[in-house]
């Protein structure tokens, strides 16, 4: 019995898991996780039902949109009539004055005005602008943050799922290599194998045995990465379904480049320079003081003889000391500092989308080359294999090299698979693709 499962093919007793079909969209499978308390058990969750979890309680995106409130609350500032508030004045004298021959007279006199300072130089205009750009480019910020949270969730499912693919050829490959070893025993103690042979045999299950729990231990590191995002507590490791199967892409180069220049980062770092020139615009305007107009109305004189009198001010400080210098240059720091890092951005998204591309293309055709040559040939040598066993015409370390190569072959096609996934979601997340392939964002 134990040659007749070492004689059994790999391929026909392992293979991947089929993919589950996806949801009808995002919103539907939000809906579809209840939002209240953490269950004791998570069944075996989806991609989209991942990357729903993790965008309901994500905190480095619920940071980023509370900076929201803060942004809009400077733009509705800047977008007042006047930046600065009128000020009401409200004042009162108590005069004595002697009179000649008589004691001294005494009576108040009231007063009341308002003020408002005026900005010049164009100062509101600039401030408007730069609150703006700010606050355009935090939204795409958000959306930038959301599309690479997607990705790193993404790449954490699919090790997942790859490793549990790993844990199910490992546990094969243990039960095949145990079984031989046995059987190998059996036939020593017969007398119709060598020691050697028994040796071989054992020393194959016991690395097996090792390789699985090397494999299990990755999984529950994958895992353990995966609850992090989903925010789940430590005690519960989530279990992934799916497929890493190749897919036909929906874009080409030439997509990703297009998609590369305009993408929401890159549009965040220009509005982020245009803020930071508009600051540095108002911070030089500001060297020029503001006119403050002043106009009160009050009654002066005695009691009998009152008079109402009207005064209009105006005051205008001089910037002899005081010239705005620290904010100039804080404010020209800024704008250099923006403008370095949205060259350099522009610069290297281009680049780093050629070279993802053109290591996709390759392991795409290494996928392709295991699935079509490497793993069917593989299938027919384990036919042979198992039945020149049977027909003593081959040994056991001829059988222990075609098993092994065989289970080599099927880790090298999972991890190739799992590459090939990790180096599409980077590649998307650089050129900013935020289309819906495999119907999965």
């Amino acid at each position: 019995m134990g040659w007749l499962l070492v004689g059994l093919p790999l391929g026909a007793a392992w293979s991947a898991p089929a993919a589950n079909p996806p949801s009808a969209s995002l919103t539907d499978a939000a809906e579809a996780i209840t939002t209240e308390g953490t269950p004791s058990h998570i069944a075996s969750l989806t991609l989209r039902d991942a990357i729903v979890r993790a965008e309901r309680g994500n905190p480095v995106l619920r940071a980023k949109q509370a900076q929201r409130a803060a942004a809009e609350g400077v733009s509705v500032e800047a977008s007042a009539l006047l930046f600065n508030n009128p000020q009401l004045s409200l004042d009162a004298a108590a005069r004595s004055v002697q009179q000649a021959g008589m004691g001294n007279e005494r009576y108040r006199e009231t007063g009341l005005g308002v003020s408002q300072s005026f900005e010049v130089a164009g100062q509101p205009g600039y401030r408007r602008e730069g609150a703006q750009a700010a606050l355009d480019a935090l939204r795409l910020e958000i959306d930038d943050t959301r599309q690479q949270q997607r990705a790193d969730v993404a790449q954490r499912f699919y090790r997942v799922l790859a490793l549990q693919q790993r844990v199910e050829l490992e546990a094969l490959a243990a039960r095949l290599f145990d079984e031989t070893a046995r059987a190998v025993e059996r036939r020593r103690a017969a007398g119709e194998d060598t020691r050697l042979d028994a040796n071989v045999a054992r020393v194959e299950a016991e690395r097996a045995s090792n390789q699985l729990a090397q494999v299990r231990e990755q999984l529950i590191e994958a895992r353990s990465a995966l609850a992090v995002p989903l925010q789940l507590p430590p005690e519960q490791l989530p279990q992934v379904s799916g497929d890493l199967g190749l897919d036909p892409l929906e874009y080409a180069e030439g997509d990703l480049m297009e998609r590369a220049r305009s993408q929401p980062r890159l549009q965040a770092l220009a509005l982020r320079q245009r803020s930071a020139q508009a600051k540095l615009k108002l911070a030089e305007a500001a060297r020029y003081p503001d006119v403050t107009l002043g106009l009160s109305v009050g009654r002066e004189g005695p009691p009998g003889s009152r008079e109402r009198v009207t005064r209009l001010t105006l005051s205008l400080p001089l910037p002899l000391f005081n010239q705005n210098q620290a904010s100039i240059g804080t404010a020209f720091t800024e704008t250099t500092q923006a403008e370095l890092e949205r060259e350099a951005a522009e610069r290297d998204a281009p680049a780093a989308v050629h070279a993802l591309w053109l290591r996709l293309q390759s392991l795409r055709q290494r996928v392709e080359r295991l699935q079509q040559s490497v793993i069917p040939t593989l299938s027919v040598n384990e036919q042979l294999s198992g039945k020149s066993l049977k027909a003593g015409q081959i040994g056991l370390l001829e059988l222990i090299v075609a098993n092994r190569q065989s289970i080599d072959a099927r880790r090298d096609l999972v991890d190739a698979q799992l590459d090939y996934h990790t180096t599409r979601l980077s590649l998307e997340a650089a050129a900013g693709w935020s289309g819906e392939p495999r119907g999965v964002f």
